[in-house]
């Protein structure tokens, strides 16, 4: 990387070009391009890093806010690349991101990073080391590990980051802090979360025989950091999600959405100990099967929080996913639809509850016949889900810590953690060892400064997973 003291960089240039030529003849720039015109030098140049599904739908917001150009594409499949391909016919293709950051880093400002769950990391952090701002689909991470390290980069390297799960820039996760804050439902102590998720193949076995690659696809590249497998269909482009190598199952797709308003509101960090029990498949008459590659089709965690400054007392979080949900509070009506259907996010007090769906939205105090008013206590993100892309793009050109985002590594990575910590113990319980499962019926307890589960070491191989040789992710804290 340029020593800053000596280089010049391309904004420097073009300022330095604009006022030699004012010496000619000087014309207001909003006269040239009409009122909000923001100049094509002023633009945030950003690089998408898998850019088909999400990715795409992430590059378009940046683009959409009117302040980035998307100047380099990467994509390990020209399938999933062609819609972004289309629409952004001046950037530049590539195919494996290490020769995009290697080539292009000098024009590179900013990376979005949509990729499977297991990419995540080691993308992200190639992107920080070169010094540029990184916005990164949820889960921030595959492993705790990985969590830990990129929220200890972003404040080594000083780059703006933004985590995927837009519902932070929601109006409904505020208006929960506020109610919370003015006291109307006392003291938090028990949070629900849950979700009707995984909509994919969970607890199965791994696809048998061997499928024909795609032309189109390097899937040596899409493997990455993941062990080396022969290709099988089904499992591009999107039911990775159920297989631990690539994903982290309904916690890592869900979880960043609906957790983030527990953590926003009551300020909680790092579990102390976490708990599960999974859902099980029978392939025979009192024959229960093993899939140990497969995430289960559903699991109930139970984390518990320390105390935090907004809480008189620990916390305790219940996770549940696979269509499980809590009993229904009382105070809500027999008719009143619990949670958005699928989803929902339930904050237990001493003096009253909250219920919120997806992403914070339509949070109400319980019973919905409560309409307390109270005063605004925390700005909104204009646009709300579709500023959070826009917050990141004017962050990012206001330079590190000149400018508040919603979801920052600072926060996005304890939560991150929180939800990979939950994953910890599903894969315990449904852990088998010479035909028993040990991990069942446990509370595993956290040594946070060490990162490592005391009183069951077979989970701490999924702390830090071992990396395919050649795609190893070095960091040191």
């Amino acid at each position: 990387m340029e020593n800053n003291a000596n280089k010049t960089s391309r904004r420097g240039f073009i300022k330095s070009a604009a006022t030699a030529a004012a010496a000619f003849m000087i014309v207001p720039r909003h006269v040239l391009g009409g009122n909000g015109f923001t100049a094509p030098s002023d633009k945030l140049q950003v690089a998408g890093i898998g850019v088909g599904g999400k990715g795409f739908s992430d590059i378009n917001a940046f683009h959409d806010s009117g302040k980035a150009d998307l100047a380099f594409l990467c994509d390990v499949d020209d399938r999933r690349a062609a819609g972004a391909l289309k629409r952004y016919p001046k950037a530049k293709y590539y195919k494996d991101y290490r020769e995009m950051l290697d080539k292009e880093h000098k024009r590179i400002e900013a990376v979005s990073v949509s990729t499977p769950d297991h990419q995540h990391a080691i993308q992200a952090l190639a992107a920080m080391q070169l010094g540029k701002h990184v916005y990164v689909q949820k889960p921030l991470t595959h492993d705790v590990w990985e969590a830990r390290a990129l929220t200890h980069a972003a404040k080594k390297y000083k780059v703006v980051t933004q985590m995927g799960n837009q519902g932070a820039s929601n109006d409904g996760p505020r208006f929960v802090r506020e109610w919370y804050e003015a006291g109307l439902i006392g003291d938090v102590h028990t949070v629900y979360c849950w979700t009707d998720r995984p909509v994919w193949p969970s607890g199965i076995a791994w696809p048998t025989g061997k499928a024909e690659i795609p032309k189109e696809l390097d899937w040596d590249l899409w493997l990455g950091t993941a062990p080396y497998k022969e290709y099988v269909d089904k499992l591009v482009p999107f039911n990775w999600r159920g297989w631990w190598d690539y994903g982290t199952g309904a916690l890592g797709d869900m979880g960043c959405h609906l957790l983030e308003v527990p953590f926003s509101t009551l300020g909680l960090t790092y579990v102390q100990d976490v708990q599960a029990t999974v859902g099980s498949v029978y392939v025979d008459e009192f024959k229960r099967g093993y899939f140990p590659e497969s995430c289960p089709p559903s699991s109930h965690a139970t984390l518990t929080f320390p105390k935090t400054p907004r809480t008189n007392g620990p916390v305790t979080l219940h996770w549940m996913d696979g269509g499980i949900q809590p009993a229904r509070p009382d105070e809500l009506g027999p008719n009143e639809i619990f949670g958005d259907g699928g989803n929902g996010i339930l904050l237990v007090g001493t003096k009253g509850k909250i219920l919120a769906d997806t992403y914070g939205q339509n949070a109400r105090l319980l019973p919905t016949s409560r309409k307390e008013q109270i005063a605004q206590k925390y700005a909104r993100v204009p646009g709300q889900e579709s500023g959070h892309y826009a917050q990141w793009v004017e962050a990012c050109q206001a330079g590190y810590g000149k400018k508040e985002v919603s979801s920052p590594f600072e926060i996005a990575g304890p939560l991150t953690e929180a939800l990979l910590m939950a994953n910890l113990a599903i894969r315990g319980a449904d852990l088998r060892i010479d035909g028993k499962y040990p991990g069942r019926n446990l509370k595993l307890l956290w040594d946070n400064n060490n990162m490592r589960v005391t009183n069951f070491d077979h989970v701490n191989q999924y702390v830090k997973r071992n990396y395919r040789q050649g795609w190893e992710m070095k960091y040191n804290f």
